[in-house]
């Protein structure tokens, strides 16, 4: 279905606003929960597990929410996705005052991760839906960053105003601006992806089409080098190589590079969509910042000074932002709009499936093989989704970089 420009940039303009608030609740309880966690008598496996539950959580949900948009739309599992959100930020302040909190912590992390699929799949849905081809790049370059930025917000909300008035505060905080994420959606985003009954769609009819599983498995790479290897081991290499920011130790210089790496995507997310519809092709651009993060690696593997880790963390930073923008909108272009949701849905499972690996892969190793193997690694991965990229768009389309409007089906 087609919308009105204007009206088209209201909505996505909505989405944009109501994933950015709702994103407080993600990033607020991370600087509270480890120092809170032996205050409150949680082990610090518990702490780790509840920090986590969200994304075990959602790889589960991921799909059935991508199944469930093409089945009965965006706009009900949107506004519902971010009040879920909504109601676990503030189980965070029930946890601090129950006997229980390890308990009420663990529901909260799973219910976010529940919200956190439906939101995800239907603010990419929505979008696809009300942009154009020749402008779908800049709608999802600029979604994807109020996605990214939401978090780090959170990140600065739940450090700054638990320092200052109180780890309850920091909570209600966030929750209140989850609501009002709520609130935003439901007073300005409309139905965009169903207009008639649709006929049933099962939980497990998920999308597994060529285009599907391959910007999926580019995805997955994607978030396998930079959330699993790089997030989880930085701290680790500046320790290592006794390498410091401003004189902070290495949790405060890692915490700084991450900073700059989520800074740079941000900016190159909302780049890379603009490039991809000013050149009229997606490939093209995704190969290039995917070179880019290969670069950013393969400097983080044997550099040693300050400056040169803090180019390649923007370069790390600025190849998967790039990417991210381009990416979900060749998505878009080479899914039947019927199955979008679904698409998005695998696009997601795959993402979380990279993302959680990394750790799971990277740290046990470096131990065995040292950080520069590891980081050597992780450097050829851009360059083998570059190469799943290409084959699976030329198996798809019969050409290696189509046009956005060959895209469209």
């Amino acid at each position: 279905m087609s919308l009105p420009s204007a009206s088209s940039n209201r909505i996505v303009l909505a989405v944009v606003a109501s994933t950015f608030f709702v994103g407080f609740g993600g990033g607020v309880i991370f600087p509270i929960l480890p120092n809170l966690g032996e205050v409150l008598g949680i082990s610090a496996f518990m702490v780790g597990l509840i920090l986590s539950a969200n994304r075990f959580t959602r790889l589960v949900a991921n799909a059935p929410a991508g199944v469930l948009i093409d089945r009965i739309g965006t706009r009900t599992p949107f506004i519902a996705g971010l009040a879920i959100e909504a109601v676990a930020t503030f189980m965070y302040v029930v946890a601090i005052i129950s006997p229980l909190p390890e308990f009420w912590f663990l529901i909260a992390r799973i219910l976010w991760g529940i919200g956190s699929a439906l939101v995800f799949a239907t603010a990419y849905t929505i979008t696809a839906d009300v942009s154009e081809a020749d402008s779908r790049g800049t709608s999802m370059g600029i979604v994807r960053a109020g996605i990214t930025f939401g978090f780090p917000a959170g990140l600065v909300l739940g450090g700054v105003v638990s320092d200052l008035w109180g780890n309850v505060e920091a909570f209600v905080l966030a929750a209140a601006f989850a609501g009002l994420a709520s609130v935003i959606a439901y007073l300005i985003v409309p139905e965009t992806h169903v207009e008639d009954e649709q006929e049933s769609v099962k939980p497990w009819d998920l999308e597994t089409s060529v285009p599907a599983l391959t910007i999926g498995l580019v995805n997955f790479g994607l978030y396998f080098a930079y959330i699993g290897v790089l997030f989880s081991t930085l701290v680790l290499l500046l320790g290592e190589r006794s390498i410091t920011v401003f004189g902070l130790d290495a949790q405060g210089s890692s915490g700084m590079l991450m900073a700059i790496t989520v800074l740079s995507g941000s900016v190159f997310t909302l780049g890379g969509g603009a490039l991809s519809d000013a050149v009229g092709a997606r490939v093209p651009v995704m190969l290039v910042f995917l070179v880019t993060s290969c670069v950013g690696f393969a400097m983080l593997a044997f550099g040693s000074r300050f400056e040169v880790l803090v180019l390649a963390c923007l370069l790390i930073g600025a190849g998967q932002g790039g990417v991210g923008g381009p990416l979900t909108a060749l998505l878009a272009d080479l899914t039947p709009e019927e199955r979008i949701g679904r698409a998005m849905g695998t696009n997601n499972v795959l993402g979380d499936v990279g993302g959680g690996l990394g750790p799971l892969v990277s740290l046990p190793l470096i131990d065995v093989i040292g950080f520069e193997a590891i980081y050597a690694i992780s450097a050829i991965v851009p360059m083998l989704a570059g190469i799943v990229l290409v084959a699976g768009i030329y198996a798809h389309t019969g050409r290696l970089s189509p046009t956005v409007s060959e895209s469209i089906n």
